[in-house]
């Protein structure tokens, strides 16, 4: 009798553990198959209102790969820095979706009228009521004009080479990101390829930065690297040309670091 009982309360404890380790949360799903893209994100590359010329970048930029690795998610407060003509800013806007918020950044003095322009459109089209335009330099105290602790994710996306280029202040920069990012913030970079040992030298004419050299000023702000993704990776690229050669098809390194 005491057998049967021992039997009895092994077959129950075994029915209760069965249902708690077969029906697991969506997150932690997504966890156990990394590489899966969510079907928010998949959603928001293939909206019907996204530009044919936006549609045209995606084969080589893969924009569903890095919102998935940058985490970006429906109802989250994000910026993007260096808009350029708002390819990332849509893609950003359509993720995180009407519950969330986009603050889009640009230059006046950007030097770039034909993308000034088409980001400016951009943002008056159905389905960019979230977004935030920042006209703004990147001195400017008011750069990302939010509460503190209060973003989710910052991007910039093959443009931190052009702010090192252009000899703006990198340490304040990235202050202020530090600044406006939650605990457990991601500031994602995506950025073109110098050759190793480079640094900054060809920031200005091929428009490639070493990675090394990008990795050391994110943490030098207080960052933490937390990942490193080889999507955008071209390894016959020699990087000793313009990254525009290729045919947007040059070597990049993608780069999530998180605000500890």
């Amino acid at each position: 009798m005491k057998r049967n009982s021992s039997v009895e309360i092994l077959i129950l404890l075994i029915l209760l553990i069965i249902p708690c380790t077969s029906v697991l949360p969506a997150e932690l799903e997504h966890e156990r198959a990394p590489g899966q893209i969510p079907q928010y994100i998949i959603n928001a590359v293939n909206s019907p209102e996204r530009p044919a010329v936006d549609r045209k970048l995606d084969a080589s930029r893969k924009p569903e790969q890095l919102l998935a690795f940058f985490g970006i998610q429906p109802g989250m407060k994000v910026a993007d820095l260096w808009a350029g003509g708002g390819y990332t800013t849509e893609l950003l806007a359509r993720t995180v979706g009407p519950t969330g918020k986009v603050y889009s950044q640009n230059m006046k003095t950007v030097g770039l009228k034909e993308a000034g322009a088409s980001w400016k459109a951009r943002l008056k089209e159905p389905g960019m009521a979230n977004v935030v335009e920042i006209e703004e330099p990147f001195d400017s105290p008011h750069l990302l004009p939010v509460k503190p602790g209060s973003l989710d994710a910052v991007i910039i996306n093959m443009n931190y080479h052009d702010i090192v280029g252009r000899g703006f202040n990198r340490d304040a920069i990235n202050r202020a990101v530090f600044t406006a990012l939650k605990p457990g913030g991601i500031y994602g970079l995506v950025d073109n390829s110098a050759r190793p040992g480079t640094g900054a030298n060809d920031a200005n004419t091929l428009h490639r930065i070493d990675e090394n050299f990008e990795i050391k000023e994110i943490e030098k702000a207080g960052f933490r690297l937390a990942a490193t993704s080889d999507v955008l990776r071209n390894p016959k690229d020699p990087r000793t040309e313009p990254f525009w050669k290729l045919d947007h098809h040059q070597d990049r390194f993608v780069l999530k670091f998180v605000k500890p």
